[in-house]
């Protein structure tokens, strides 16, 4: 009895003592626990279960901040990555890869395209499509060709001199060395060193050579996702378009029009062709027809394939921090080549105290021997002066007005190739590719995106000759009557049934936008005339 009771009293004092513990921690009215428990309390219960729920809660809280960290690291390295991607300049090598910001303009065109286009989007827009593969200065084609067809595909340096150029505005004559002339033509020297390019000659050769041909295979490429890369049966390839859309296919064929009548041979031959599989040209490939989705009675641009295309950059000149092109440019570049020469005489001068005299604003012509660095760039820079004119007439909105556009979220982006322009490896020709967003889809968004296309025609002073002549002529000239001549004359009844001819409202469009460019060849004339 004796053990009993004491065994009692000390299961009492640990409830007390247990008791007096919890209201210390707990804040707990010492009344609540004056009474003795009915049950037994077993030591370290409160404490062990103290612990766990503590331990707990730690684990708890570390395991949330882990998983906070992590998400962090990841959107960051998410944010990171894009922001670099924004800033890395377009690799060459790679053109397709271009930045996530960039937005194609022409996905403004229709909803119905919109899926195709949110594809595109994620790959990003293409700098050179309509391209063969990079093979160097090699003929690629098969040898049984006619001379007719070799001599399109391989697009030769020109072979004839031009014609001394007769410029009665000034005393000058143009001779084999002159750069500039009249303040604001290229001169003999630049012309003669011009890609042939592919003239009104090579467009009636292609024509007849199609109507004659049988497309035998069909595969993809070419661009977007149902334009397809096509093998005639003597191994010529060309690049067919095919859109959903008839002003796209508008577009392509009529500024090809248009650059004939301006002679410009920076696009590559181009017809127009009906789907039908009961045509021979398409009789072998019905069930790749299929596999396209394309539907029958569709008008479709066959393009010729052209090989060996690399990419092409925008010249330092028309980029932000200069985008100008004048005569007094012309003649820095010039200098540069003489400035050893000069600053020797300069300083033979300055040693007899002599002043040097070099007044260099008052002139009309450049003449000078160039190396043949600075010639190329010449070339170039006189391809480009084409390329500004012809994509302001058909406000063309997938090429350098692309590059403008999105120049506000991608300072970079001039830096890049230039979106649907190429450089032939062999020639030097600048192609101009992709013109579906001429005349039709441009003119509707001019009151927007004008601006991006004058910012480049009002600061150019300097330009081809024959290209001005070309522009004269035309204002004189109904532009859609001579259009919608050319338009019939290349086409069948068939034809015209499924594509329309250029609305009546667009062709005045034009005919202002030739007058304007002429307006600033004037107004080129006032300002840098010699005095």
């Amino acid at each position: 009895m004796a053990d009993t009771e004491s065994i009692i009293k000390t299961k009492e004092t640990h409830s007390e003592d247990t008791a007096l513990t919890m209201n210390e921690k707990f804040n707990i009215p010492i009344t609540m626990f004056s009474k003795k428990p009915s049950y037994v309390i077993y030591n370290n219960f409160y404490k062990e279960d103290l612990k766990r729920i503590t331990l707990k809660r730690e684990y708890s809280f570390y395991n949330y901040c882990f998983i906070s960290v992590c998400i962090s690291f990841i959107l960051g390295f998410i944010i990171g990555v894009v922001l670099m991607g924004a800033q890395t300049s377009i690799a060459v090598k790679n053109p397709r890869k271009l930045n996530s910001t960039i937005r194609t303009l022409n996905s403004l065109k229709v909803p119905k395209d919109t899926r195709e286009l949110e594809i595109l989007d994620k790959r990003g827009f293409s700098a050179v499509s309509f391209t063969g593969d990079n093979h160097k200065y090699k003929d690629i084609y098969p040898k049984s060709l006619t001379d007719d067809m070799k001599e399109i595909l391989k697009d030769n340096k020109m072979n004839q001199k031009h014609k001394k150029l007769n410029f009665n505005r000034t005393l000058h004559v143009p001779n084999e060395n002159t750069v500039l002339y009249g303040n604001i033509y290229w001169g003999t020297e630049v012309e003669n060193s011009m890609p042939q390019g592919y003239g009104e000659n090579t467009a009636e050769i292609w024509e007849q050579y199609v109507n004659q041909s049988e497309v035998i295979k069909m595969e993809s490429g070419c661009g977007r996702m149902q334009n397809r890369l096509v093998t005639f049966k003597d191994g010529i390839q060309a690049c067919v378009r095919y859109r959903q859309n008839t002003d796209q296919i508008q577009g392509e064929i009529f500024s090809f029009y248009v650059a004939r009548l301006l002679n410009l041979t920076n696009l590559a031959p181009t017809v127009v062709k009906i789907v039908d599989v009961k045509d021979k040209l398409w009789s072998n490939v019905a069930n790749d027809i299929a596999t396209a989705q394309w539907n029958s009675n569709r008008a479709v641009i066959l393009t010729q394939y052209i090989p060996s295309l690399e990419s092409a950059t925008i010249p330092d000149i028309f980029k932000p921090s200069n985008r100008h092109l004048n005569k007094k440019d012309i003649q820095e570049i010039t200098m540069k080549e003489k400035d050893m020469d000069k600053q020797i005489l300069i300083n033979k001068l300055k040693l007899k105290n002599v002043k040097p005299i070099i007044d260099d604003t008052d002139f009309d012509h450049v003449d000078m021997k160039l190396n043949k660095k600075t010639k190329e760039l010449f070339v170039e820079l006189a391809q480009w002066s084409d390329l500004i004119i012809f994509d302001y007439l058909t406000a063309n909105l997938d090429r350098i007005v692309n590059n403008l556009f999105n120049y506000q979220w991608n300072v970079n982006i001039m830096d890049g190739p230039a979106h649907n322009l190429a450089r032939k490896m062999d020639s030097g020709l600048l192609m101009f590719l992709d013109n579906e967003s001429g005349l039709l889809h441009g003119y509707r968004l001019l009151k927007k995106y004008n601006v991006y296309h004058s910012l480049m025609l009002d600061n150019l002073c300097v330009f081809r000759k024959r290209t001005v002549d070309s522009l004269k002529e035309l204002s004189d000239l109904s532009i859609g009557s001579k259009l919608s001549e050319i338009f019939h004359r290349k086409n069948n009844a068939v034809i015209r049934d499924i594509l329309p001819p250029l609305p009546e409202k667009n062709a005045k469009i034009l005919q202002e936008r030739i007058s304007k460019v002429i307006s600033q060849i004037e107004k080129c004339e006032r300002l840098f005339g010699t005095r």
